[in-house]
């Protein structure tokens, strides 16, 4: 199967979802990086899509444990349906964010093709935190660490239904990779839900390519395959940019593998690229980094062997 090489990029310049500003600069930190160009130079065609608009961030405590859920539903409403509008195109939509909280709205708009066209969903969530939370787990209220909770039904009414459906996915259509911050009773709901998770413990002690080999297993042409890449996923020695950096994550060729390995399989068909936060960034590296790791996944790769 060829991977597909028609992207379309849409901004998503919103950090409503998190508890830092900084992340709405994302998509133009990304943009000044190069990665239309780095994805050009790869053969792919490339349309930017520009930014999509939503309400500004209020700033505001949370709300019945939930911070900014009108604004956070406003966005994630809007980026389903251009993401949605994309895949019925035939084009593989990158969002870049913006925090993680729109990955709410991304992948239940694959769901929802992936249900139109009878295809299976994998979602392979790169990230240092599970964002399995819901408002009596998280003390923050900060719903860019419940995505994943609200995608496979625990949360708001207004949140859980955005993709027409209740949930949106199951739990065992993801595949966590480079988790090692999890709150006490996050924990507990990611047993209780059977999600699968490889830890960084896991990591260190299997080593990336068996976690990719079992992340990616049973994948066949009739999978749709998503990858939601927060950066934080990163070491923050090498991507200091994000604004909830956790110590000891993947190595920086330890993160091509794993980019280089969901190139192989040839079956990725829609990504995120969230939670890049410029203004903790130094000189645009994180950024930076991204853009390589992304031109990875299209291909680039120091193998040398035939």
């Amino acid at each position: 199967m060829t991977q597909l090489r028609h992207v379309s990029l849409i901004g998503a310049p919103t950090d409503v979802g998190a508890g830092a500003r900084g992340a709405s600069m994302g998509p133009e930190a990304m943009r000044v990086a190069g990665l239309a160009e780095a994805l050009r130079a790869r053969g792919v065609d490339v349309i930017d899509r520009g930014n999509l608009n939503g309400p500004s961030n209020p700033w505001q405590p949370p709300v019945d444990g939930y911070r900014h859920l009108d604004e956070v539903v406003a966005w994630n409403r809007t980026v389903h349906e251009a993401v949605y509008a994309e895949l019925k195109t035939g084009r593989m939509p990158i969002l870049l964010g913006g925090d993680h909280c729109l990955g709410l709205g991304s992948i239940s708009a694959v769901a929802r093709h992936c249900r139109d066209v009878g295809k299976k969903l994998r979602v392979l969530w790169l990230d240092a935190h599970a964002d399995f939370n819901t408002s009596e787990l998280t003390p923050s209220g900060n719903i860019h660490g419940m995505p994943v909770a609200a995608l496979c039904g625990f949360g708001p009414q207004a949140l859980v239904e955005i993709g027409g459906k209740v949930p949106a996915i199951s739990p065992k259509w993801v595949r966590q990779i480079g988790i090692r911050s999890v709150d006490e009773g996050e924990r507990r709901f990611v047993h209780e839900q059977d999600l699968e998770v490889f830890d960084m413990r896991f990591i260190d002690e299997m080593g990336m390519r068996h976690t990719m080999e079992l992340a990616l297993a049973t994948l066949d042409d009739n999978t749709h395959l998503h990858v939601s890449f927060d950066v934080d996923f990163l070491d923050p020695v090498m991507a200091p940019g994000v604004g909830t950096t956790v110590n000891g994550g993947p190595t920086y060729r330890e993160a091509h593998l794993c980019m280089e390995m969901i190139h192989d399989t040839g079956r990725m068909a829609s990504m995120d690229l969230v939670e890049l936060n410029p203004a903790l960034d130094v000189k645009n590296q994180t950024a930076l980094v991204a853009v390589d790791l992304i031109e990875s996944l299209f291909g680039k790769s120091t193998l040398m062997r035939k």
